[in-house]
């Protein structure tokens, strides 16, 4: 099984997978994640290529067009400035989705904690934490599932972060078509 961390960081959410022996891939905007990233990988995984983990932002990523069993994109898409980069970032994350696999997201969200978050620009928030976030809400996401034309395989579950932002789960799979 293939996975592919969107906005992987430095690894921490696929370090299970790298010790198990999956073919695991990695993109993120930032050098210094890339090389922590591939220092755990030669660690834990030397058989993977150091090709397999990419500095590349997710909505520019350069692996094929589905090649992951499996998309992670965990506390990603909330760096978005505005809907056409969150599209952009969603869309590059989607497309490197096999038809049949699964797609699993992790973003802010203002579900749970409408009233304490403060509007900023559009879709842009300023939650309790003082942080500035692109935020979505259960309408939302239903809409661009719809759009994408992903199945539903868990209803949206949304943590609320010791009352100072919240933290939604998307999981959908894409269609074999």
């Amino acid at each position: 099984m293939s996975i592919l961390d969107a906005g992987c960081g430095s690894g921490r959410n696929i370090v299970y997978f790298l010790r198990e022996g999956y073919e695991v891939y990695g993109a993120d905007a930032s050098p210094d994640a890339i090389a922590s990233i591939r220092a755990l990988a030669r660690r834990l995984a030397p058989a993977l290529p150091e090709s397999n983990f990419r500095v590349e932002p997710v909505q520019q990523m350069s692996f094929d067009d589905g090649c992951a069993d499996v998309v992670i994109s965990n506390t990603v898409l909330h760096f978005a400035m505005n809907d056409a980069q969150f599209e952009e970032m969603l869309r590059g994350t989607w497309r490197v989705l096999k038809p049949g696999g699964l797609f699993f997201c992790r973003l802010a969200s203002t579900i749970g904690m409408e009233t304490q978050m403060v509007p900023v620009l559009g879709r842009r928030f300023r939650s309790p934490d003082g942080a500035e976030r692109y935020m979505v809400d259960a309408r939302w996401l239903e809409d661009v599932t719809e759009r994408l034309g992903g199945e539903w395989l868990e209803p949206i579950k949304t943590t609320i972060v010791q009352g100072q932002r919240a933290m939604t789960t998307w999981v959908l799979r894409k269609p074999t078509r």
